[in-house]
C-alpha cells in the first residue's frame, strides 16, 4: 500500500444505511482503515439486548445509534468525519443523504427495505458502487460466504444463511459479514474505481 493510496482513502466518503450489527462494525472498520468521511443513517436507539453483536457499550444504551457510533468512531479514529442522520429511510427518498458519497453500504435488517434501498441506489445513483449483505443470521458456514458482483452491486452473501428475521444473530457471523463488506469497500476504493 503506497502513501498515495492512503491519501485516496482519506479523501473517500462512504455512506452506510443502518447502524446496527453490520453498519456499526463496517463504520469502525472503515474508519480504522483510514476512510476520511462516513455518512451514517439510522433511526434507532442503542438497546441493551443488542450489545452482544453491535459496536456499542452499556453506557450508551438509550442514545441514538448514529450519535453513539459517531462518538465511538471519533475515539477510534479522530481524523474521520462522521455525518449522521437520525431518520427512517422511506421509500422514494432513501438516497438523499448519500447523494455525494463515493460508495454506499447497505446494512439494513428488513429484507423488503434492503431490496428497495438497493434498487433506489442503483437507479438514483447510477455508477455508485453499493456493497450489500445477505444471509447474516445464525452461525457457522464461514466457507459458504462469497462475493457476487452484478454491475455496481457487490453482494456479500451466505447463500444458505438465513435472515435476521428467521434466526438469531450472533456476533461472530455478523462481524464476519460486516468486515467482509468493509474489505470490499476498501478494495474498490484502493483500485480507484470511484476516486
Amino acid at each position: 500500500m503506497t502513501e498515495g493510496n492512503l491519501d485516496g482513502l482519506r479523501q473517500a466518503s462512504v455512506g452506510i444505511a443502518g447502524a446496527g450489527g453490520l453498519g456499526s462494525h463496517v463504520a469502525m472498520a472503515l474508519a480504522r482503515a483510514g476512510v476520511g468521511r462516513l455518512v451514517v443513517v439510522d433511526y434507532d436507539l442503542v438497546e441493551e439486548r443488542n450489545l452482544s453483536r453491535q459496536c456499542y457499550f452499556i453506557d450508551q444504551v438509550g442514545m441514538p445509534k448514529v450519535e453513539a457510533l459517531r462518538r465511538n468512531v471519533e475515539r477510534a479514529a479522530p481524523g474521520v468525519t462522521v455525518e449522521t442522520h437520525q431518520t427512517i429511510l422511506t421509500e422514494g427518498e432513501m438516497i438523499g443523504p448519500f447523494a455525494d458519497v463515493d460508495m454506499v453500504v447497505e446494512a439494513l435488517d428488513d429484507a423488503a427495505t434492503k431490496a428497495r434501498f438497493i434498487e433506489e441506489v442503483m437507479t438514483g445513483l447510477p455508477g455508485t458502487p453499493i456493497v450489500a449483505a445477505s444471509g447474516v443470521g445464525g452461525w457457522g458456514g464461514s466457507e459458504r460466504i462469497r462475493l457476487r458482483r452484478t454491475g455496481s452491486l457487490h453482494l456479500v452473501e451466505d447463500p444458505q444463511g438465513r435472515s435476521c428475521e428467521e434466526v438469531i444473530l450472533t456476533a461472530p457471523k455478523v462481524g464476519l459479514m460486516a468486515h467482509w463488506q468493509a474489505n470490499v469497500v476498501v478494495e474498490i476504493l484502493m483500485w480507484g474505481h470511484c476516486l
